[in-house]
């Protein structure tokens, strides 16, 4: 189904994981898409297997959100969809917090989406798209996830504040919040092989449809929210995690 022939579609964090597999459902569909990611390596890489434009840009970092809006710009002038997908964990105790962990997280997962949005309105076409990559954590109060879960939660309330001050463009702004996903994130994290068997595991015997949920479903839902099927849709969180943060 070609339905976003004809889209231009930037994807930040697109070089692994849910970023990856919403790039290729969006490219399956007929949009000409950019993606982007911080290990130059990886974003070569992925941008040839999936045939679409490769930029090496940290989201961290608000020079490189500007340059990349400035090569976007140059290069296509406007786009239609934008995903904004880069984040990172992290994670500790709120009493063993620390300055150094509390700014990464922020930089990229907040402040980052945050400008990436800003700097991208201009160049947004009406009638365009806005998804966010939150998190299923915003729905639930775990111990040590303060930081990550802070985060996200100022996510969902940018995306509501955009989709009210984008409207009158019908710029349709929204978030999907996955739950346990299998992506590389948490091989990045450190975690051996059996610490990673153990964590799903644990995972598991908390999410009622008692699987992790696979990042090329994710990618679906983002290309639906990047479609004209969901045309009447703002302002809007989808939570998709088999049940996890239900209060049970």
């Amino acid at each position: 189904m070609n339905t976003l022939t004809g889209k231009i579609a930037l994807v930040t964090g697109g070089n692994s994981g849910i970023g990856y597999a919403a790039a290729n459902e969006l490219k399956q569909q007929g949009a000409q898409v950019i993606i982007t990611g911080r290990r130059k390596e990886a974003v070569e890489k992925a941008a040839t297997d999936l045939d679409v434009t490769g930029v090496v840009a940290d989201q961290g970092q608000l020079a490189a959100v500007d340059e990349l809006a400035a090569f976007v710009k140059d290069r296509y002038g406007k786009i239609d969809i934008l995903i904004i997908n880069a984040g990172v964990l992290g994670g500790a105790s709120i009493v063993q917090a620390t300055e150094e962990a509390f700014d990464t997280v922020f930089n990229v997962n907040f402040k980052g989406a945050y400008f990436t949005l800003s700097r991208f309105i201009p160049l947004l076409n009406d009638g365009g798209s806005v998804v966010f990559l939150s998190s299923n954590t915003v729905s639930m109060d775990g111990a040590n996830s303060s930081i990550y879960s802070s985060s996200k939660a100022a996510l969902n309330a940018i995306m509501r504040i955009a989709a009210v001050e984008l409207a009158p463009r019908h710029i349709r702004v929204n978030s999907i919040s996955p739950g346990p996903t299998q992506t590389e994130i948490l091989k990045k994290a450190g975690n051996a092989d059996d610490q990673l068997q153990q964590l799903n595991n644990w995972m598991i015997d908390r999410i009622p449809l008692k699987q992790i949920g696979k990042a090329e479903d994710v990618g679906k839902r983002v290309a639906y929210f990047s479609s004209d099927a969901a045309s009447f849709i703002t302002g809007a969180e989808l939570i998709m995690d088999g049940g996890m943060s239900l209060k049970r």
